[in-house]
Order: structure tokens, then sequence, then C-alpha cells
């Protein structure tokens, strides 16, 4: 088994491999024409339109290069600033906010030597085992060609058909040597990479104040939003009721002489609007912080609301603790949300939900076999559980192709308190 992971890892580096090797002869191309863009971008119209379309450009390039660095297990995370408020595409706000933004320095510091050293170790990583190949195939080349000397061999020329046999076994060992060496250079090729395109200490400061802005704002929004509702279910549904009983009270005691009768089926709709005023209370404190999650945590909140799906939904968690009040309320909302998706629209026939705690970090994968399509940017409720999460720096990640399944991976990093508290 070990050695089958040796092996596919190895061979995946190469393939890696072969891609910076490709990508890396790019960058020249894509630096001259950068600089051209920025040459040219003192004039009004043509020259803006150029920066930007070559700024798209190489940002795609290190993307790119971000993206295979996270293959090879290596994440870079994106370092440029957002764009300012009505900074119009070729603008001169725009043009100062790309010139200024250290992430584009950076990014072109790295166009020439990132292309070095990923071409360099690119053809190291494949040659190695192309070597290797070449000795294994030497025999069936030789009886092919006929007797003529291929030169090959680790430590002596192969000049005859009883010598080629020896290449056989060193082809092999070669092979094996490149598998395991790929990965080493994979990594150095992003190690290397990562320190141009990975944000610096200050670009970490500045992205984590516009993150910690816009959560802030987002939580602002929807804690305004979510007291606007439950002032309008109080309004329209327990002050109303309530409003109700007064009046009918009111009228029983006006009729307790004169129509006893009258008077007691009043009383009866009052008790029967009083019940029904309790009802949406309740209704709204489990809104706010349902009962079930208080008294059995958020396992047992999910397996609740996975009883009243119209699907069967497998719940599996491996929690040694409990989580704060605050998460676990965010968590478990975002978790019923999005299993109320799955309901709506994925036409699903079976669901599950997994919940763990791994070194600090809580995830929750809730996964469907249905249509899939998902896509947070067309509906307001994803977008909402992204909002959600943001406030506690969660994450949310759908991977959902046309043809299913679904599944929303949700991460927030947390704390668990004892088990016995």
């Amino acid at each position: 088994m070990l050695f089958q992971i040796r092996v596919r890892t190895g061979l995946r580096a190469i393939g890696l491999g072969v891609c910076a090797t490709g990508l890396g002869l790019l960058n020249v191309p894509v630096l001259a024409l950068w600089l051209i863009g920025l040459v040219l971008s003192p004039m009004p119209v043509l020259g803006a339109d150029l920066l930007h379309v070559t700024t798209v450009v190489v940002r795609w390039r290190a993307d790119l290069e971000r993206r295979l660095g996270e293959l090879a297990g290596v994440p870079i995370r994106r370092p440029y600033l957002p764009s300012p408020d009505r900074a119009e595409q070729g603008s001169r706000r725009w043009v100062r906010w790309i010139i200024t933004d250290p992430a584009t320095w950076r990014d072109m510091s790295w166009l020439l030597p990132g292309a070095l050293v990923s071409v360099v170790l690119g053809l190291i990583t494949m040659a190695i085992p192309a070597y290797g190949l070449a000795g294994v195939l030497l025999i069936p080349l030789w009886l092919f060609l006929g007797d003529v000397w291929f030169g090959y061999g680790l430590f002596w020329p192969v000049a005859n058909v009883a010598e080629a046999w020896l290449a056989f076994p060193q082809g092999l060992i070669v092979i094996a040597g490149g598998l395991v060496v790929a990965p080493l250079l994979r990594r150095v090729d992003v190690l290397f990479a990562r320190l141009f395109l990975a944000p610096t200490s200050a670009a970490e400061l500045r992205l984590r104040v516009a993150h910690l802005t816009t959560t802030r704002s987002d939580t602002i929004d929807a804690q305004s939003a979510e007291l606007l509702r439950i002032e309008r279910d109080l309004h329209d549904g327990a002050q109303a009721r309530m409003v109700s009983v007064g009046m009918t009270i009111g009228l029983a005691e006006r009729l307790v002489r004169r129509d006893p009768d009258a008077a007691l089926k009043l009383l009866a709709e009052a008790r029967a609007s009083s019940t029904a005023a309790l009802v949406d209370l309740r209704h709204l404190v489990q809104g706010i912080h349902p009962p079930v999650l208080a008294e059995r945590g958020l396992e047992g909140a999910v397996q609740a609301v996975a009883l009243h799906m119209p699907v069967p939904i497998e719940v599996t968690s491996q929690l040694p603790g409990r989580l704060e009040t605050p998460i676990e309320s965010a968590v478990y909302f975002a978790v019923a949300e999005a299993l109320t998706n799955m309901a709506r629209h994925s036409r699903a026939h079976s669901a599950w939900v997994r919940i763990r705690h791994v070194e600090g970090l809580l995830a929750v994968d809730v996964g469907d076999d249905g249509v899939g399509g998902a896509d947070a940017a067309r509906g307001t409720g994803l977008r909402g559980v992204a909002r959600r999460l943001n406030a506690f720096d969660g994450t949310m990640t759908i991977s959902s192709p046309p043809d299913g399944p679904t599944v929303v991976t949700m991460e927030v990093p947390c704390a668990l308190s004892s088990p016995k508290i």
C-alpha cells in the first residue's frame, strides 16, 4: 500500500513538473507583454486598456502557479489588495491601484527567475525517470535495431547484449529514484515561487484588515436583518394574537352576566389564541437559539433537523467536547440552511452530514446524491451561510458538478470545551 502511494505521488509530481515546465516558458512573453502595457499606460485609451489586459494575464499566470503549489501540498494565498471603490477600469485611480500594489511588482520580479527554476527543475524531474525508462527498454531496442553500441549504463558502457541485460535493473533503480526525487523537486520549485507570490507580513495585515472590515459589515447587516425578522414575527404573530386575546376577554367580561354561554365561547377562543401565541413564541425562540442545541449540542441538533427532512440523512460526528455557544449556533444554522437548500433544489435520494474536529478546526461536510449544479453566486441561501461563517473566520467551499454529487464543506477555527462542562 505504501509503495502504491509513493508511486502515485511520484507520477503526480512528474505530471506537475511537466505542467510547470510548460508554464515557465510562458513567463518571458507574459513579462514582455506587461512591460509594454506599463510603458503605454499614459496613453488615454489604448494604454490603460492594454495595461488592464496584461495585468489580468500576469495575475492569471501567478494564480496558475499558486494552483500548482496547492496541488503540490504548499498552499499560496493571493496577496492582491481589493480594488478601491468607484475605480473604473482604465481610470487614473485604477492605474494607481495596480501600480502601487506591492504584489504586482512581486509578480513581475518572480516571472524570470521563476521561469528559470521551473524549467530547470521540471526538466530534471522528467529526465531522471526518462533515463531509467531508456534502460528498462534497452533490450527490446537492442533486439529491434541490432548490434548497436548504446552507451547506456550508470557505471560502464554497454557494448553487447550480455551487458545490455544489466541496464534493466539499473533502469528500474533510476525510475524508482526519479519517483522519489520528483516530489522533492516540485516542493523546491513551489517554495521558491512562494517567496515571491505569497503575501508579505504587511500584505497579510492589510488583507486581514480588509477581511475584518468585510466580515464586520456582513455581521452588522445580518444582525440587523435578524432583529427586523424578530420584530416582524413578534408584531405579526405573538403580539397580534395577544391583542386578540385581550379584546376577546374584554367582550367576554361584558357578556358574562347577560349571556354566559357566549362568554364561555369567547373565553375558549381567548385560550386558543393564547396557546397559538405561545406556539409562535416557541418557534421564535427556536429561530434564535433552539433549545435542542443547548441540551444536546451540535450533533443532536443536526440530527433533529435531519429527521424533519424529506430524504434520509446520515449524521456522523466526532466531537469529543462542546463548542462555544456562538460558534455552535452559527454552524447549526449554516448546516440547517444547507440541508434546506438540498431538500428544495437537489432532487436527492439520500444525504449525509459529517462533523469532525481536528487540530483546532471544526469541519462539517454536507453532501447529497442529487443533480448537482449548486452555486453560491446564484442564490442567497449559500451566500448567507458563507456570511454567517465569515464572522468567525470560517470558510465554505462547494463541490457540485452538473451531475452531482454536491458536497458543501464548512470549516471554522475553534476550540472544544471539556465533555464534562
